[in-house]
């Protein structure tokens, strides 16, 4: 039997794929607990970056919908949300690494919302991101809510959550809601080298940078600015910090282990 999630560890970073390339990558419950396996493995100290990408001609269609056919009663959709949507992006949320997302194709639904919780979206020109769920008169989840107006504006979010409106990589760069859009065949390329790169740069003093940012927009400017100082205190004690100091006044590329201390 085929793994629905692929995982390839390189030197300091992982690349997970989702393969569910018959379903345009979309989520059951073994995809669900496959992933968050390999999340788990994932998170130890010797991967310091991570890639999320899908195979094939997609990237993650959203809930499989087949899985919900059958039974006389109505499926809890919030059992499957507690169970397994909030878990993945709250935890891709709180990895204390960077977290690259390649998307390779088509993002709708939870698909287009796991790749908003990433920390940075490259999209294939090919790419489209849609909010699918009013075309089956549900409610955008996994955080679509929360993500989608704070990155390009409520008026636009609301807009195509109401209408279910799919938008081009191209227009989803020049809203913001994406940070990159690349060529088909540069995608993973770049999505590759950006992820080695990150498994090599001051992996505490990102975390703390992620802590900063998903704290900012509940917080009012004291608390910020306290946040801010308090983790800068942090990042202070870091060999990472120390040995960034070390190679400016050295005049010499930086070592940096991602090590806490």
């Amino acid at each position: 039997m085929t793994s629905p999630i692929l995982m390839d560890r390189r030197e300091g970073w992982t690349r997970i794929t989702l393969n569910r390339p018959d379903r345009l990558n979309a989520f059951n419950e073994d995809m669900h607990t496959a992933l968050a396996d390999a999340l788990d493995e994932a998170a130890d100290d010797a991967c310091r970056a991570l890639l999320l990408t899908g195979s094939g001609r997609g990237f993650c269609a959203g809930q499989d919908l087949s899985d919900r056919v059958g039974g006389d009663e109505p499926r809890d959709l919030g059992a499957t949300i507690e169970a397994f949507y909030n878990p993945l992006v709250r935890r891709l949320q709180a990895l204390r690494k960077p977290v690259v997302c390649a998307v390779n194709g088509v993002a709708a639904g939870a698909g287009a919302n796991i790749a908003f919780a990433c920390d940075i979206v490259l999209a294939a020109r090919s790419a489209r991101f849609i909010q699918s769920f009013a075309r089956i008169g549900l409610v955008p989840d996994s955080g679509g809510t929360f993500f989608l107006p704070r990155l390009i504006g409520e008026a636009r979010a609301r807009a195509l959550m109401l209408t279910g409106e799919a938008v081009s990589a191209e227009k989803a760069e020049e809203w913001g809601m994406i940070w990159k859009v690349l060529d088909d065949e540069k995608l993973l390329p770049e999505a590759e080298a950006m992820t080695a790169q990150f498994a090599t740069q001051p992996t505490q003093g990102l975390a703390f940078t992620k802590e900063a940012l998903r704290s900012s927009s509940a917080n009012d400017l004291d608390s910020q600015l306290d946040l801010e100082r308090d983790l800068q205190r942090k990042a202070g004690r870091t060999p990472d910090y120390a040995e960034g100091v070390r190679a400016f006044m050295e005049k010499r590329p930086p070592n940096f282990t991602g090590r806490p201390e």
